[in-house]
């Protein structure tokens, strides 16, 4: 399928980064979503929600995101080889409904670090026409990169909300990391929202949209321009041009620990615009802030139900702005005896992308670190740069074993973004097919299916041939 017309044009791009979300529509009849509806309603009504299982029960939700203009929309913010996550979920809200409080979701139990270059979409599919009284998602525009809101509770909060309404078949592509949350549903009608996520396998070098100016250009209502302009640079392969040797002013250092995140925000960008003369004051603003605020991260909050992750740092966003002149002292901090520290640069190298290629040695070497945080970035960090040497592999092929899910879940996600030159991973990924935890599991049928080979194939169909799961067979039809 040529998706070159369905991709999306510099504006919808900037509308997406500025505000953080976009609405699409698939190309499919009325009809064909109010077949949607039907089976839903049936599926809910005999067997409950079938949380990550809806996509078996309704196949057919799957041609919603193969529809062209759906599959050039994600192409274009996620690159070409983008994935599906197992991770889906069918919100129903019924008439009487009082909604939601604001919250972000969380990265289905991984804790991952909340980067401003996003690599996680969620898409909202509405298979019913949606109105603003039918109890629509209700979105924050602009407020995808803060952590915090004035409050949680709708009633006292003083933010904008947008509410994604539309004709059936609309599909809300968002900022993994935006507030949202479902309104009160006043209406007679129920709505349903059927909730996938979508994940890049590939670091841009290139745009993936029909692309034609090379700079950020400002978007109306865009609070942080510096952060939008490094997110647009690195969506398009490129090294943000504003970089210099000038020093960052001392109030800008003094602000990434400001307690405003507004202010923060803009500091980490105008620091990380400044170059290499900046590398040894960020690198202290790392140690400080990894020591002193990494506990405050990881408690449940609205912004991260399930916690997060210590290495969520405005030095940390900074040093990844920066790009390769700050590679060698990063390197340097993965010896750093506080863990805390290791975790923070680990996962700044990462953020980084390309420029971080040759902390790869060292990255590898941190899969075997004492501290699970280490770990699980490090795993993280090198499924981003996804190097293809055998020795990286090996150790990627090493840590599938590790106590701790959320390293052998990055792990395994790390050499399905490897794909062909992991194989020699194979016999060792082959047994995530059984591992406790359903994530370990998929992205261990991930890398097996992109890694390609004879004999991962082999193992991925003995595994499909008694895993099988027939959409049809129910307690009425069970045979």
């Amino acid at each position: 399928m040529d998706l070159t017309s369905h991709l999306l044009d510099d504006n919808a791009l900037r509308q997406f980064i500025a505000k953080g979300y976009l609405l699409i529509q698939s190309d499919q009849s009325a009809d064909f979503h109010q077949q949607v509806c039907t089976q839903l309603d049936q599926v809910l009504e005999r067997e409950g929600n079938p949380g990550n299982n809806i996509l078996p029960r309704v196949p057919q939700i799957g041609q919603v995101f193969e529809s062209a203009p759906v599959r050039g929309a994600l192409t274009s913010l996620l690159g070409a080889d983008y994935s599906m996550h197992p991770h889906r979920y069918c919100h129903v809200n019924r008439p009487g409904g009082q909604g939601q409080h604001w919250h972000k979701d969380d990265y289905v139990f991984d804790q991952n670090v909340r980067h401003h270059r996003f690599r996680w979409v969620m898409a909202f599919y509405y298979p019913q026409d949606v109105r603003e009284d039918m109890g629509p998602t209700g979105v924050m525009p602009g407020r995808q990169y803060y952590n915090g809101i004035s409050d949680s509770d709708p009633h006292q909060s003083t933010e904008s909300e947008f509410k994604l309404c539309g004709p059936a078949g609309t599909v809300a592509l968002v900022n993994f990391d935006v507030w949202h949350r479902a309104t009160a549903n006043t209406s007679a009608d129920t709505r349903r929202m059927l909730k996938f996520q979508f994940v890049r396998m590939r670091e841009p070098v290139s745009p993936s949209w029909n692309n034609e100016a090379a700079d950020w250009q400002p978007v109306e209502g865009d609070a942080h321009p510096d952060l939008s302009s490094d997110v647009w640079q690195w969506l398009r392969g490129a090294t943000p041009s504003s970089q210099s040797d000038a020093p960052a002013s001392d109030d800008a250092l003094s602000a990434l620990d400001e307690a405003d995140e507004r202010r923060r925000l803009d500091a980490i960008y105008e620091v990380g615009c400044s170059g290499s003369a900046v590398v040894p004051e960020l690198l202290a603003a790392l140690r400080r802030q990894a020591r002193g605020l990494s506990e405050t991260r990881l408690p449940s909050t609205p912004a991260d139900p399930q916690g997060g992750n210590p290495a969520e740092l405005s030095a940390s966003h900074a040093l990844a702005a920066l790009g390769a002149c700050a590679v060698e002292a990063l390197v340097e901090a993965l010896r750093d005896p506080d863990w805390r520290v290791r975790s923070a640069a680990a996962d700044a190298l990462g953020n980084m992308g390309h420029a971080a290629a040759a902390a790869t040695p060292h990255l590898s070497r941190c899969l075997q670190d004492g501290q699970m945080w280490v770990r699980r970035n490090a795993a993280e960090a090198l499924g981003t740069l996804a190097p293809s040497d055998e020795d990286t592999v090996a150790h990627l092929a090493e840590a599938l074993t590790d106590e701790d899910e959320r390293v052998r879940r990055n792990a395994a996600l790390a050499l399905a973004k490897i794909g062909p030159p992991a194989s020699s991973a194979v016999d060792a990924l082959t047994p995530l097919l059984h591992d406790e935890n359903r994530y370990v599991r998929f992205n261990g049928f991930l890398a097996l299916q992109r890694i390609g080979t004879d004999r991962a194939l082999q193992a991925l169909w003995a595994d499909v041939h008694t895993a099988r799961w027939c959409p049809i067979t129910t307690q009425e039809t069970p045979y």
